[in-house]
């Protein structure tokens, strides 16, 4: 078997091992870092852990990348419930109205990452760079639309089910208009 760049995967090599490749773009890394942040349960208290959670996913990032990646994602410390600093994205919950509110994310994700919607029905096939997917995903959720019955984010594409059996075109067309930087107000979301 060939392994994605050519050579070929030898005994222990691929997913069998927990071995995962690095992430070949920015928006892929930025997904697997936003994964990490928003688990429950598991908070993040400086970028070594940030750095060692990565490379355990097998993304293996230097300090500054890791810096500048924090800044780009808008991530910030917190005082956690236990007193101790944590890191956080906007509009994750449970971060009260300190962060961007999601709507507000969701269109700032939406103008970066989204590059195609299309719908059938009641469902959206929304198309991003190689690695967003689950990014888009999960600010598509957390922005609460009513019309949006939820997601399944992949790598390269997120599948969004709306609540109207009709209401897919709606949903594409206010997700456009949101990632083109257009109001959605009028559209019954």
């Amino acid at each position: 078997m060939t392994a994605r760049g050519g050579a070929a995967a030898g005994p222990g090599a691929g997913a069998a091992a927990g071995f995962s490749p690095s992430p070949v773009t920015k928006a892929a890394r930025h997904a697997q870092i936003t994964g990490i942040l928003a688990t429950p349960g598991t908070p993040v208290r400086s970028q070594e852990d940030l750095a060692e959670r990565l490379a355990r996913l097998g993304v293996h990032v230097t300090q500054a990348t890791l810096s500048r990646d924090l800044v780009e994602l808008g991530a910030v410390r917190l005082r956690g419930p236990d007193g101790v600093l944590v890191y956080a994205l906007p509009g994750e919950p449970g971060l009260g109205g300190l962060m961007q509110d999601p709507s507000a994310r969701l269109a700032r994700v939406a103008g970066e990452l989204l590059v195609t919607a299309e719908a059938s029905g009641n469902l959206i096939v929304v198309r991003t760079p190689a690695g967003a997917a689950q990014l888009l995903a999960s600010a598509i959720d957390h922005a609460g639309w009513p019309s949006i019955l939820g997601t399944v984010g992949g790598d390269d594409t997120v599948l969004v089910i709306s609540r109207d059996p009709a209401g897919g075109t709606d949903v594409a067309r206010a997700l456009l208009r949101l990632a083109e930087g257009r109001s959605t107000t009028g559209l019954r979301l």
